[in-house]
């Protein structure tokens, strides 16, 4: 992968939530990945031109997030972005899941944030994202 950083956008209204975020993945959440740069960002129009932009290689969002929660917003960003890049949504609630599920997340982490386990499934996305299962040309 070169020393290419992966961009990864974490998206909450509290700087809190988005700063354990941040610290429970780490700036190497897998030896075999590069390193990581973090944008964060605290409201929608942020995340929406970010995404835009084609620049993200993963998005974390809070489905707590105020006043237009993660989950909701995964769920637009699924069906509006070709390609969209993969998404991670963060619950407080185990019970939360499905939720998350019916949004189209990649993957769900639920707080309080275990590092061993955002940093694992942090990974686990990147990695599936790095490599196209299907070739797209034909």
């Amino acid at each position: 992968m070169g020393d290419e950083s992966l961009r990864i956008l974490v998206f909450s209204h509290k700087p809190g939530v988005r700063e354990s975020i941040v610290n429970a993945i780490g700036r190497k959440p897998a030896t075999d990945l590069a390193k990581v740069t973090f944008v964060e960002v605290s409201g929608i129009a942020d995340v929406l031109s970010e995404m835009d932009a084609g620049t993200v290689d993963l998005a974390i969002l809070d489905g707590e997030a105020q006043p237009t929660g993660g989950i909701g917003l995964t769920r637009q960003l699924k069906n509006e972005i070709t390609d969209c890049p993969p998404i991670v949504v963060a619950v407080r609630r185990k019970d939360d899941r499905w939720l998350a599920t019916w949004s189209q997340a990649d993957a769900v982490l639920v707080h309080p944030l275990d590092p061993l386990t955002a940093a694992e499934t942090v990974a686990g996305v990147l990695r599936a994202r790095r490599v196209p299962a299907v070739p797209t040309n034909g």
